[in-house]
């Protein structure tokens, strides 16, 4: 019966009221201990109704005044409405602390799930993060898994990392449990055979969220002039194949430039001193806000190379140790909710963000449209078929080039989870 009811509420709404009963478990026992309170003293009213209808069935009518005087004017009538009073008083008494022990007493029935279960046999859980990944900073900014997992004595150690190849790598010597990071990367892990499972992928993936860039002063000016250049990138990452694939774009080979092996860090440096021609780089190392004062051009992104198939081209994906996935289904489950929820939070403030600048500037408004409909969206979505077809294209790319020794097989049970799941409360 519940589940209609819930099956009836719009989808929207169903939502934010799950949220504000989740919310409200987390407030003060005062708050929780006055609505128990008043529903026992709903119930006692209820309790008089019910044992003192015989009463009013009988009684004449005439004035109500008269009548409760007149039911205190015996000695003997009024003994038993005193008795009665009184006894329904310390019923309804009685029935409140038995309703406050009852709801005081479920952590402890909740301590017998299958979730605290697990998370009593995990005990710490470790994450790791690049910099720059929305949704896992919001995650760990707000401590909204940490909040979700407290009742149960788990705790949340975070790590940053520099590249996604570094994180899956920790996930392999089990440094740590779970992380998100570029698709690419798990391509070269997996030639690498190291072990890892991909779990989840985040449903859009920024247009602007990665870039070429040249020296203000460069003579390039489109992806053609970048032959015969050295252009710095992180191998094995997601930045290697957004440049395989604008020097295909162009009818270039990969042959046709000049690779320089940089992480981020090392790079941005000898990009300043000029020691390199262009710099393919990742959030948050584009032209963003945050990043305005960071040099170069961008002669090209994502969603001039990708268009609309940059989210499919250029996946982020979420990544878990086997045991996790095995040992842990719950609690990898409550990850994947809690992500969601820091993605959807980041939407929502990405999108109020925009609707401020579009009070006072000239803005697209399918822009504001399209961040309209992605914030009542969720932010990460299940693995599915389309999702690793275009990911094994990247790796039969690869071992065309040689980057990778052998051909990889991405849609392996062993290192990818298909699954329906909807991470949404």
């Amino acid at each position: 019966m519940i589940s209609r009811l819930i099956d009836l509420v719009p989808r929207s709404r169903g939502q934010n009221i799950l949220r504000w009963f989740r919310s409200a478990t987390r407030r003060s026992a005062t708050y929780r201990f006055a609505v128990r309170f008043c529903l026992g003293f709903v119930s006692i009213l209820v309790l008089t109704l019910i044992f003192d209808g015989h009463a009013v069935a009988t009684s004449e009518s005439g004035n109500q005044i008269s009548t409760l005087m007149n039911q205190f004017k015996l000695p003997k009538s009024s003994i038993i409405q005193l008795l009665e009073t009184v006894g329904l008083f310390m019923g309804g008494i009685i029935f409140c602390v038995v309703l406050d022990r009852w709801f005081s007493n479920r952590p402890e029935r909740s301590s017998n799930t299958p979730l605290a279960e697990q998370a009593r046999r995990l005990k710490q859980l470790k994450i790791g993060y690049p910099e720059g990944m929305t949704n896992l900073e919001v995650l760990r900014a707000q401590g909204l898994l940490e909040r979700r997992l407290q009742p149960f004595g788990l705790s949340v150690t975070w790590t940053s990392f520099l590249s996604a190849s570094s994180l899956i790598e920790a996930l392999s010597n089990g440094t740590i449990d779970f992380c998100g990071g570029g698709g690419t990367a798990s391509i070269f892990s997996q030639a690498a055979d190291h072990v890892f499972v991909r779990v989840a992928k985040e449903k859009y993936t920024a247009p602007k969220g990665q870039a070429i860039l040249v020296p203000e002063d460069s003579l390039i000016q489109t992806l053609a002039d970048l032959k015969g250049k050295k252009i710095a990138f992180d191998k094995g990452s997601s930045a290697h194949y957004v440049l395989v694939r604008s020097l295909a774009k162009v009818g270039l080979d990969f042959s046709d430039i000049e690779p320089v092996y940089l992480t981020q860090p090392e790079a941005l440096p000898r990009f300043r001193r000029g020691e390199i021609d262009a710099w393919v780089i990742w959030v948050p190392y584009t032209a963003t806000l945050a990043r305005s004062a960071y040099p170069g051009r961008s002669i090209a992104d994502l969603e001039s190379i990708f268009g609309d198939k940059a989210s499919v081209e250029v996946p982020t994906y979420y990544y878990a140790i086997p045991e996790l996935v095995r040992d842990y289904p719950d609690l990898l489950k409550v990850i994947l909710e809690e992500v969601n929820e820091a993605g959807a939070w980041a939407k929502k403030q990405e999108l109020e963000a925009v609707q401020r600048m579009a009070e006072h500037h000239e803005i697209d408004p399918s822009i504001v449209g399209t961040l309209q409909q992605r914030s009542a969206e969720r932010a990460i979505i299940p693995i599915d078929d389309q999702s690793l077809t275009a990911l094994q294209h990247q790796a039969n790319i690869f071992r065309d080039l040689n980057l990778i020794p052998e051909r990889v097989n991405v849609k392996d049970g062993t290192y990818s989870l298909q699954t329906k799941q909807n991470w949404t409360y």
